[in-house]
């Protein structure tokens, strides 16, 4: 079930990525990034009502988890701005690639209160793949 989810996330940040371009041609990216988060507030609030769910904050949470927003709303802003001259596929690629990259060196340091998962030669041969994939989208 978890592939599954992870897959469809995957779908649902394609569509995503092109209808915040779409917003971002009508707009500039701040105010597309703004009516993005809007609607997106205005949702898990639908969805909190729906369920009929509470938002339970933790104490000790550290202050650091709490930037996951901020960095959302810079990633958003940065892919409106790469989709205007990249379109879809290439900033989801690239996206792709910095994920990895940033996910390998978390995992292999143990970054952010993550297990340890050292680095190896299978990693590398998946990068290269990502590489080859992106170089092949944006020559050919």
């Amino acid at each position: 079930m978890n592939n599954f989810l992870a897959a469809l996330s995957g779908i649902l940040l394609s569509i995503m990525i092109t209808l915040n371009g779409f917003l971002t041609n009508q707009y500039d990216s701040y105010t597309a990034s703004v009516i993005i988060h809007m609607v997106g507030l205005l949702s898990i609030v639908i969805m909190l009502i729906v369920t009929k769910s509470k938002i339970k904050l933790q104490k000790g949470t550290p202050i650091i988890a709490y930037s996951a927003g901020a960095l959302g709303v810079i990633t958003i802003i940065f892919t409106n701005l790469s989709f205007t001259q990249l379109g879809v596929s290439i900033p989801l690629a690239l996206g792709l690639f910095g994920q990895s990259v940033s996910s390998i060196v978390i995992d292999h340091f143990g970054l952010l209160g993550m297990r340890k998962d050292k680095f190896d030669m299978k990693k590398i041969i998946g990068l290269l793949l990502i590489i080859s994939g992106i170089i092949i989208m944006m020559v050919l």
